[in-house]
């Protein structure tokens, strides 16, 4: 062990998040964990994201109760040294590379022990309280309930906010909190689904795979009198978890309200458009998707993503931030997708390296980015890591975007529904497969001839989609 210490602290996961909430713990102390392994679910206003360490080493502590509220910077966990790569546990989820800009505002590096040993930092806790927090407390009162009376299934006993919002499942059932609300939401009965966490806990992915597979679905019988210490009726069982679909879609609202309000005061946008036909692409793609089983096959979304990914590489003053009063050109060309959610709501997370891929990949990629956005198994880096948004609304009928830029990028791009217009090429008019492309772009780092340059090389690209 080399004596480092590092506090992993609440992440920054959009530029209008203020605070979060600890969800789920995915470690606990004592366990060895990889830089790049996911080891908390934080509970945004927009999503449920999977923050990631950027350390190896062990957990020291966990300093915060699942169901707490945080300001963002505010101290998690505590993560020790680098133990042996031959000892540590291989990681239970994806490990994708870290840049160094991620680790801004995310851990903070305590101070090593002296050479004798001793510690000249602070003593850290090895578990938070085994009561409740403040915010469960609160609801507890709203809810007419005495919290101190309830049977908590948090850490140590500690009573959490699903066991206060009335996720009523039998207390034989190992299951994190975070699993126990998905069950209700979802309708999964959790005595029926194969914990793969530790001890055989359900975690909130079990949940989401027991969803899918219809298995362990359900009204429960008897839930009513499952928790001790609380009374349900079963037709409020049946309600649970509306209002906090209610308060979540009003929380999301007011987020993406701040983001766009800060958007439209701090830069100061211009729009271009252009019209692209859309025929030989169309025709190329129907081509190559002729033979490929249905799976496989690329759908008009993905060439547009990749045109406008590979007209970022040509015109880089595109692709970056504003940070500092400078545009900060991105390290790749991380597209951010628009992705509305099932219960109301948009959010925009990253798909990485999308100019490096080929157009079957960004296909499965776009698919998986969608599936997981839409069950809340988004990564930290997904949230924070875009650097030009794209938002296509063609499939609603939309035929153009003017969009507002997503702070700290730079540009937006905008796809409307290709529609079949009269249309002359070579002279000669008739009816062509039609789409129009927009661009919001930041005066600030680029002016329009530069947003020009941009368009045109969608336009060329989806004009030879053989070069995609």
């Amino acid at each position: 062990m080399t004596g480092e210490r590092w506090e992993f602290l609440m992440p920054s996961l959009g530029a209008d998040m203020e605070s979060g909430t600890v969800a789920e713990w995915l470690v606990k102390p004592g366990d060895r964990i990889r830089k790049g392994d996911c080891i908390a679910v934080i509970d945004t206003d927009k999503a449920l994201i999977e923050a990631e360490s950027f350390h190896t080493g062990v957990v020291e502590a966990l300093l915060a109760g699942i169901g707490e509220r945080l300001p963002v910077g505010t101290p998690l966990a505590v993560i020790t040294g680098a133990a042996p790569a031959a000892e540590l546990r291989p990681p239970t989820r994806g490990s994708p590379p870290v840049s160094p800009g991620e680790k801004t505002g995310m851990e903070r590096r305590r101070r090593e022990p002296s050479p004798a040993g001793g510690e000249h930092g602070p003593s850290w806790p090895h578990a938070p309280s085994p009561v409740t927090s403040p915010l469960v407390r609160h609801l507890a009162e709203r809810h007419g309930m005495d919290a101190a009376a309830m049977h908590g299934t948090g850490p140590g006993g500690r009573v959490t906010r699903a066991d206060v919002e009335g996720i009523e499942i039998p207390a034989k059932v190992k299951a994190s909190p975070l699993a126990r609300r998905l069950a209700l939401e979802l309708g999964v009965d959790l005595t029926g689904v194969h914990g793969t966490g530790r001890t055989g806990a359900v975690r909130a992915d079990d949940v989401r795979e027991a969803a899918a597979r219809g298995s362990g679905t359900g009204p429960r019988a008897g839930t009513e009198q499952a928790v001790p210490g609380r009374a349900a009726s079963a037709a409020g069982a049946r309600t649970v978890g509306k209002p906090d679909l209610g308060r979540r879609q009003g929380l999301m609202r007011q987020a993406i309200a701040r983001a766009m309000s800060r958007s439209n005061q701090e830069i100061p946008h211009y729009h271009l458009s252009t019209t692209v036909d859309m025929d030989t692409a169309l025709a190329w793609l129907r081509e190559r998707n002729r033979d490929l089983p249905v799976a496989r096959r690329v759908l008009p979304a993905a060439l547009l993503l990749m045109a406008t990914a590979r007209a970022a590489v040509e015109v880089p003053q595109l692709n970056g931030f504003w940070l500092d009063d400078a545009f900060v050109p991105g390290d790749a060309v991380h597209l951010g997708v628009a992705i509305s959610l099932k219960g109301g709501g948009l959010i925009a997370p990253a798909l990485h390296d999308a100019a490096g891929r080929d157009l079957g990949d960004l296909m499965a990629a776009l698919k998986d980015l969608v599936a997981r956005s839409r069950t809340g198994r988004l990564r930290g880096a997904e949230m924070t890591e875009a650097t030009i948004t794209v938002t296509n609304l063609g499939d609603q009928g939309v035929e153009e975007v003017h969009g507002v830029i997503h702070p700290p990028q730079v540009a937006l791009v905008g796809f409307g529904k290709i529609l079949e217009r009269p249309w002359a090429v070579g002279g000669l008019l008739g009816v062509r497969p039609l789409v129009t492309v927009t661009l919001a772009a930041d005066h600030r780092a680029t002016d329009g001839y530069v947003g020009g340059r941009f368009l045109n090389a969608v336009d060329r690209l989806l004009s030879h989609p053989e070069e995609l």
